[in-house]
């Protein structure tokens, strides 16, 4: 084909779609949601006001949020839901394989249709509805009670009443993860729901690319670092550099400045105080300092993951659930992409440039 573009090996700084749900300034080290800062939204706000904003596109008033609020709980106390959810979690007991398995069969349940069969309202409770079930899946027993989805997740979660530094801890972390751009699995959702597919079948499409630990599986893995650096961060730091091995929760695909969502959590950490979070805070100036005199030409510093993991696990969150607690978060983000995309009725189609062997042509068909 002649008409083919060249672009960057992982389709870096190739602009794909328009959206208006919001964006990413890596130079700046800035992001926002609908114009609102990302980072002043996970201070300030509610999960679910901030669900509003991103699948309705605005914030709500009090009336507003009580009606949200609601409009979730009806999906979530749905008389069928606790009897799927135990059907599923028998045969299943991983966080990720539970969602994607109760997507699924509650897109049967549901009867819900192709959204390129939908009009947009009714798309608009298909994203409400699935996002909605994702703590029922990921939380053992997740009954909404009116203090919010963050403290009722994390309830369940750990098996007690949370105090409120932990809940408003823990709605900081789902509010600054709830979407970033074009990253994979939002990416992802974004392919599938420009076929027309159903909106459970974007979102296992999102999830799956979430699992993956270059995305959604590194929280876990940068824990494990910090516990296997133990006292000499230096020497384990040194020693997986010089192997040519990544140090999870470090660089990322977009800032060149530091991860304003790190900030955050390297906040919220802080204000947890003892020795879990001083170590951290010594491994994370250890893996700059090592990382900056290796690659002067690109600074790399700590990202969401490295602090989020951290703050999940003062909050109780076992490490088992970091990439499940991650995942309900950006379910909603992807939710908001889906009906953007499906907006529009453009299949995404990239090509690809053959770079195997020659075809076999015979003899017979070079003639003809």
């Amino acid at each position: 084909m002649s008409d083919l573009i060249d672009v960057p090996r992982g389709l870096n700084g190739v602009v794909a779609a328009e959206t208006s749900i919001g964006d990413v300034d890596g130079d700046a080290g800035f992001f926002h949601y609908r114009g609102h800062s990302a980072v002043e939204l996970a201070r300030t706000r509610t999960v679910e006001e901030v669900w509003h904003l991103l699948v309705l596109g605005h914030l709500p008033d009090a009336a507003q949020s009580a009606a949200f609020a609601e409009r979730i709980a009806r999906t979530q106390r749905d008389e069928r839901m606790p009897e799927l959810v135990a059907g599923v979690t028998a045969r299943a007991d991983e966080p990720l394989a539970v969602l994607r398995a109760m997507w699924t069969l509650a897109a049967s349940v549901r009867r819900s249709a192709a959204l390129y069969d939908l009009d947009d309202a009714t798309r608009i409770d298909e994203a409400i509805a699935f996002a909605a079930l994702a703590p029922l899946a990921l939380a053992p027993r997740f009954t909404p009670t009116g203090r919010g989805l963050a403290s009722d997740y994390l309830e369940r979660v750990t098996g007690r009443r949370p105090d409120e530094a932990h809940v408003r801890a823990l709605t900081a972390y789902l509010v600054a993860t709830m979407d970033h751009g074009f990253n994979g699995s939002t990416f992802t959702a974004r392919v599938i729901a420009s076929t027309g597919a159903d909106m459970a079948s974007c979102l296992c499409g999102a999830l799956g690319a979430l699992a993956g630990p270059l995305h959604g599986g590194a929280p876990a893995r940068a824990l494990d670092s910090l516990d296997r650096a133990g006292d000499d961060p230096a020497a384990w730091i040194a020693a997986e550099l010089d192997a040519g091995r990544r140090l999870m929760g470090f660089g990322h695909a977009v800032y060149r400045t530091a991860d304003p969502r790190s900030e955050l959590l390297r906040g919220i950490a802080e204000g947890f105080g003892g020795e879990r979070v001083a170590r951290a805070q010594a491994f994370q100036r250890e893996a700059e300092r090592q990382l900056a005199a290796r690659r002067p030409e690109r600074p790399l510093h700590a990202n969401v993951e490295f602090f989020a993991a951290v703050v999940m696990e003062q909050c109780g969150i076992p490490r088992t659930m970091f990439t499940a607690t991650f995942a309900l978060a950006r379910t909603i983000g992807w939710s908001a992409h889906v009906l953007e995309q499906a907006r529009d009725a453009k299949i995404i189609r990239p090509s690809a440039r053959y770079v195997g062997p020659a075809p076999l042509v015979s003899s017979g068909a070079r003639a003809r």
